[in-house]
C-alpha cells in the first residue's frame, strides 16, 4: 500500500499540471480573500468617504458599513417607505406618515402585505432586506470590530472565509486532477496486469483513495501556509490575533471531508466502468448541486447548504461567518459514505481479480 501511495503522490508532483493547479488556485483564492486582509481600525473619517448607498442589503466593514440593530431597522425601513409613498405615490408628508402609524403594530411580514394589498406597493419586502446594513461613522465601525473581536479572533473568521473560497477553487482542481488518478491503471494490459499482481484488493483501493486524497491534502497544506503568512504579514500593524489552528481547523472540517469524496467518486466510478472519465461531468454536476440555494421554512431564498454537500459555503459578511444549518453533520455523513464506497470499491476489485 505505502509503495501504491508513494507512486501516485511522486507520479503528481512530476506532472506540470499539478504545479499549475497550486498557482492556480492560491492566485484565486488571493483574489477573493484579499479585501478582508486590508480589515483595520479606522484612524479618520477620510476614508469612510465614498459613494455607496447609505444603507445596504449586504455591507462589509472595510466599505464603511456597520449591520442595524433592530430598533434602527424598522426605523430606516419606515423612513424609507414614508419617502418612497410621498415620491412615488402622490401622498402628502401628513398622510404618507398615516400609512407609517397604521402599520406601527404589525409585523414586518404582515405590514409588506399590508401595503401591497390596500396601495399596491410591490417591493416593500425588498426594502427592508435593504435595510440590513447602514453607512457607520469611525467610532461606530471601530467599535463593531472590537466588539466582534473579543468575541473570536481575526483569524476565526479569516479561516472561513479561506475555507469558503478554497473550498471552491479545490473542488473544481481536485476534478481536474484526480481525473488521472486511475486513468493509467484502467488501460486494458495495465488492468489485467494489476488482477494478477499479489496485491489485496484492500490495499490496492485504499492505497490510490490514500494517494488521491494526500495530494488534495499537499495543496491545501501550502494554501493554509501562504495564507497564514500572508494573514499575519497584512494585518501585522493592527493588533489582530493570527492563529494557525483556526487555519488547520477550518480545513479539517469544512473542506477535507469534501475531498476525500471527490476522490471516492473517481475510485467508485473508475472500478464500474473501467475509466475514470464519465466522474468528470458527474463531479461537475454535483459541485453545481452543492452550490445550489434554497428557501427556508419561512420562504426565504439563500445558501442554506444540501443533503451530501461537497462545498461549505460562507456567504455571509466577515463577522458573519455562521455555517450553514447541519453543515457538520454533512460533513460526517460525507465520511461515512465515503467508507462505505471504498468498502464497495474493494469488493469491485475483489470480484474482478484473475490470480
Amino acid at each position: 500500500m505505502k509503495a501504491i501511495i508513494r507512486r501516485e503522490i511522486l507520479n503528481y508532483l512530476k506532472r506540470p499540471l499539478f504545479w499549475i493547479a497550486l498557482v492556480v488556485v492560491i492566485f484565486g483564492v488571493f483574489q477573493q480573500l484579499k479585501p478582508y486582509l486590508h480589515i483595520h481600525y479606522i484612524t479618520s473619517e477620510d476614508e469612510l468617504k465614498n459613494d455607496y448607498p447609505e444603507t445596504v442589503y449586504k455591507g462589509e466593514a472595510f466599505e464603511g458599513y456597520i449591520p442595524v440593530t433592530t430598533e434602527e431597522h424598522r426605523t430606516l425601513w419606515e423612513k424609507i417607505i414614508q419617502e418612497s409613498l410621498i415620491a412615488d405615490f402622490g401622498m402628502n408628508n401628513e398622510e404618507a406618515s398615516g400609512v407609517i402609524q397604521e402599520m406601527s403594530g404589525m409585523e414586518i411580514k404582515e405590514a409588506c402585505h399590508y401595503l401591497e394589498e390596500q396601495y399596491g406597493y410591490h417591493s416593500a419586502d425588498f426594502t427592508w432586506e435593504d435595510t440590513a446594513y447602514r453607512k457607520g461613522t469611525m467610532d461606530e465601525i471601530n467599535a463593531y470590530i472590537k466588539e466582534e473581536l473579543e468575541e473570536h479572533p481575526f483569524s476565526w473568521y479569516f479561516s472561513r472565509k479561506f475555507a469558503d473560497f478554497a473550498g471552491l477553487f479545490m473542488g473544481f482542481t481536485a476534478t481536474i486532477l484526480l481525473a488521472v488518478l486511475f486513468m493509467q491503471d484502467m488501460r486494458k494490459n495495465t488492468y489485467e496486469l494489476l488482477h494478477t499482481k499479489p496485491i489485496s484488493a484492500t490495499q490496492y483501493v485504499i492505497g490510490k483513495v490514500a494517494g488521491g486524497f494526500l495530494i488534495s491534502l499537499i495543496i491545501l497544506a501550502i494554501l493554509n501556509l501562504v495564507f497564514w503568512v500572508a494573514c499575519m504579514i497584512c494585518t501585522s500593524g493592527n493588533g489582530f490575533e493570527i492563529r494557525l489552528t483556526d487555519f488547520l481547523l477550518a480545513t479539517c472540517q469544512y473542506i477535507l471531508p469534501n475531498m476525500l469524496m471527490i476522490v471516492c467518486v473517481y475510485t467508485i466510478v473508475a472500478l464500474l466502468f473501467k475509466n475514470p472519465l464519465p466522474a468528470v461531468p458527474l463531479l461537475f454536476l454535483y459541485m453545481i448541486y452543492s452550490n445550489m440555494g434554497s428557501q427556508n421554512a419561512e420562504g426565504v431564498y439563500g445558501y442554506y447548504g444540501r443533503p451530501l454537500a461537497i462545498m461549505v459555503r460562507f456567504p455571509g459578511m466577515f463577522f458573519d461567518v455562521t455555517p450553514p444549518p447541519l453543515a457538520m453533520v454533512n460533513q460526517i455523513c460525507l465520511l461515512l459514505v465515503s467508507a462505505g464506497i471504498i468498502l464497495i470499491g474493494i469488493q469491485l476489485w475483489r470480484r474482478r481479480r484473475i490470480w
